[in-house]
C-alpha cells in the first residue's frame, strides 16, 4: 500500500445512502478506500435512524446520495446522516448529489408557488454540510442557492466517449436541442464532435406532456444525437426524435446524464424511433436495463473518485473539463 493510500484511509470516508449503494462502491475503488461504515435503519412508523460505525473526527467525509425517486425519503436519509457526522466532529462533510432533485423547481412559475431547489439548498446547509458536489444540474444558477462552496460536474466527457465509440461525429452527424434551453448543451457536444447543430421549437402546456412545433436546422440524411440533462416520462424525447426522422434523419440517438424514467418512459422508448439511448448512473439503472434493451448505462464513478481526491488534496476540479 502506498503512502498516498494510507493517507486517504485515514483521511477520508465516503458513505453511501440507499440510492447509490453500486455507486459508492464503484468510488470507493477508484479513491482506494473502504466504504465508511455505516447503519441505515428505520423505526416502525418509518422513522429514519443513522448510525456512523467508524470514528470520523477531524475526517474528510463525503457522502453520495442522489435525491432519485423516492426523493422525500432519499432526501432526508442524506440530511439525517449529514448531521450525525455533524455530531461525531467530522472535519469536512461533502454531500455528493449525483441527481439534484426538486432542481426543476428552480424559480416561481406562477404566482404562489415554490422554489424548492432553494429549500433543498438551506436543509443541506442547516444540516452540516460544508461542501456540495452535484453533476449536471438542471439549472446552473441553483448553484447560486448556496452559501457553502458548491462544485458542478459534468457529464459531456462520458457521454462523448460513447458517441465516438459509436462512430458518431463529424459532417454526417447532427446535434440536436430538444429546446431552446438545451442549445448551450448541445452547442457544447457539436463543438466536442465537431458536427453542426439543430434545436427543436417545443411548447409545453402542462408538466410532462410537450409538443413539437418547428426544427431549425439541417438533418436530413444524417445521424442525430437528442442531448438533454435529464429524461423523465421521455415525452420530449420521443416527440422529438419522431420528429428529427420526419424531417429526413438518418438514424436517431440520445444522450442524458440522468435517467428518471419515470411513469411510461420505458414503453415510450421501447416504441420509438431511437435506435439507442445512453445515460449515466448517477440514478440506478439496474431494473430499467433490463426492461428496455435500446438504454445503455455509462459511469460517472471515476469522474466524482477524481473529484474527491481532488477536493481533499486542494487541487483544482474545474480543470478535469479543460
Amino acid at each position: 500500500m502506498t503512502s498516498e493510500e494510507l493517507d486517504l484511509n485515514r483521511l477520508i470516508s465516503i458513505f453511501g445512502g440507499n440510492a447509490n449503494p453500486a455507486l459508492t462502491t464503484e468510488i470507493c475503488k477508484y479513491v482506494g478506500v473502504n466504504v465508511g461504515n455505516s447503519k441505515v435503519s428505520r423505526f416502525s412508523d418509518g422513522e429514519i435512524f443513522v448510525e456512523i460505525g467508524e470514528n470520523v473526527r477531524g475526517v474528510n467525509c463525503f457522502i453520495v446520495q442522489s435525491t432519485c425517486s423516492p426523493p422525500n425519503d432519499n432526501l432526508m436519509e442524506m440530511l439525517i446522516m449529514i448531521d450525525a457526522l455533524k455530531r461525531a466532529s467530522a472535519g469536512a462533510i461533502v454531500a455528493i448529489v449525483p441527481y439534484f432533485g426538486y432542481a426543476r423547481q428552480d424559480r416561481k412559475v406562477k404566482p404562489r408557488t415554490p422554489i424548492t431547489a432553494k429549500l433543498v439548498a438551506d436543509l443541506l446547509s442547516a444540516a452540516g454540510a460544508t461542501r456540495v458536489l452535484s453533476v449536471d444540474l438542471h439549472a446552473g444558477q441553483i448553484q447560486g442557492f448556496f452559501d457553502i462552496p458548491f462544485d458542478h460536474l459534468y457529464a459531456t466527457p462520458i457521454l462523448r466517449d460513447a458517441f465516438e465509440r459509436e462512430g458518431l461525429g463529424g459532417d454526417n452527424t447532427v446535434v440536436v436541442s430538444p429546446d431552446a434551453g438545451g442549445t448551450e448543451r448541445a452547442r457544447a457536444y457539436s463543438k466536442y464532435l465537431n458536427c453542426s447543430l439543430a434545436i427543436i421549437d417545443k411548447r409545453r402546456d402542462s408538466p410532462n406532456e410537450s409538443k413539437v412545433h418547428h426544427l431549425i436546422g439541417d438533418v436530413e440524411g444524417k445521424r442525430a444525437i437528442l442531448i438533454d440533462d435529464m429524461i423523465d416520462t421521455a415525452g420530449t424525447l420521443c416527440n422529438a426524435a419522431k420528429a428529427v426522422m420526419d424531417h429526413g434523419a438518418a438514424e436517431v440517438f440520445a444522450g442524458a446524464t440522468h435517467g428518471v424514467l419515470s411513469g411510461p418512459a420505458i414503453e415510450r422508448l421501447n416504441a420509438s424511433v431511437l435506435s439507442k439511448v445512453w445515460v449515466t448512473n448517477t440514478i440506478p439503472q439496474e431494473e430499467k436495463m433490463a426492461a428496455c434493451p435500446k438504454l445503455e448505462v455509462l459511469s460517472i464513478a471515476n469522474l466524482v473518485g477524481e473529484a474527491i481526491k481532488r477536493i481533499h488534496h486542494g487541487d483544482s476540479i474545474s480543470s478535469l473539463f479543460d
